[in-house]
């Protein structure tokens, strides 16, 4: 590799907060320690689709408004996937050699992508069939990509339920009510744990410990008994049903997505204890907003890292944090397992230290 080196930088998979941050520091440590270039990839891989492909340069004076902000200024994409790309007529074509010419056409010599699981292994997978040099930085508000203790947006999402749960706490208790807090986790539990445990929440429901609505309903009269007739109850949107049927609903495009159980345990509970129940489902309240201190400084850390790594000619690994530090894993690894919530780790047990019924 040259030593005046010209990367790319793109962010894929849904949004989060944090992301900009991650922009911001590539951009700094890339273009202000080592002088390269630095080459922004609108709309992830879809603007590497375009012909000419869409990008956005930087220069260091326009990026320091960058860490305050949620969201991409790149843009990005969940839908699509380039090895079966849903074309107008109906019918899928793989894309992927327009996406690893697109990258050519630009020049770079390196590639930083921001991701989940998801979207790192469709990058990986170009970048192993197209000479791409991939590193990766994970991104995810379920914080479930497998070799990261945490991911970039977990953080912020975790603070707006918690400050949903607090909120609710008073009407709560104003109405003597059980308000349902149903909150984002496509596949992990991470999100509704660590919030119900700080936000004070009485009953806490996750995908990874199957539950008994007799047992949340026996919570539920217990505070009943104790003159507490408010309960605050956490469910993540992955739960199931008590037979396990997974609950989605049908959106206007005719996609079937994660959501409802909230209102499945409300009437539950309504049916068998006669509690006056509501549900508010937080949905993507959690993507946005400015993103917290830790979402800022933890994308900090992994441009730097990421941009390291580069320099170092590291490629087809990951960012990751772990035993309070930045290390590297090989993508494969990180991506080869999902980090779910653990039913015998720690903020399980201390949410049974507290009394937190987890409905088993």
């Amino acid at each position: 590799m040259k030593d005046k080196k010209r990367i790319g930088i793109l962010t894929s998979g849904g949004d989060c907060a944090g992301l900009n941050a991650v922009i911001r520091s590539v951009v700094h440590h890339a273009m202000g320690t080592y002088g390269w270039d630095v080459v922004g990839i609108r709309e992830a891989t879809h603007g590497l689709m375009s012909r000419p492909p869409q990008v956005l340069d930087f220069d260091l004076n326009t990026i320091d408004r960058l860490l305050l902000m949620g969201g991409t200024i790149l843009g990005t994409t969940n839908k699509g996937n380039p090895f079966a790309f849903p074309m107008a007529d109906g019918t899928l074509s793989d894309r992927s050699q327009e996406i690893i010419e697109g990258y050519h056409s630009l020049a770079l010599d390196a590639l930083i992508g921001i991701g989940g699981d998801g979207s790192l292994a469709i990058l990986r997978r170009l970048a192993q069939q197209g000479g791409i040099n991939l590193v990766g930085i994970p991104k995810t508000i379920d914080n479930d990509v497998g070799a990261t203790e945490v991911s970039i947006g977990f953080d912020t999402a975790t603070n707006i339920a918690t400050e949903a749960l607090d909120r609710l706490h008073f009407t709560a208790a104003s109405h003597n009510r059980v308000m349902i807090l149903e909150v984002m986790g496509r596949d992990a539990g991470h999100i509704a744990l660590a919030a119900g445990i700080s936000g004070g929440a009485d009953i806490i429901l996750i995908p990874e410990i199957p539950y008994k609505m007799a047992n949340v309903c026996r919570k539920i009269r217990q505070r009943q008994e104790m003159g507490k007739h408010f309960c605050l109850v956490m469910v993540s949107e992955a739960v199931r049903t008590e037979v396990g049927d997974q609950i989605t609903e049908l959106k206007a495009l005719g996609e079937d997505r994660l959501g409802g159980i909230g209102q499945y345990i409300a009437e539950q509970i309504a049916q068998q204890t006669g509690a006056e129940t509501r549900v508010t489902v937080l949905g993507h309240i959690q993507r946005g907003g400015i993103p917290s201190p830790v979402d800022r400084l933890l994308g900090s850390a992994f441009g730097v890292a990421a941009v390291d790594l580069i320099a170092q000619e590291k490629f087809d690994q990951i960012v990751a944090w772990q035993n309070r530090q930045i290390v590297s894993v090989p993508i494969a690894e990180a991506i080869k397992t999902y980090r779910t919530v653990n039913p015998k780790g720690t903020l399980v047990k201390t949410a049974r230290g507290l009394g937190i019924c987890l409905g088993d």
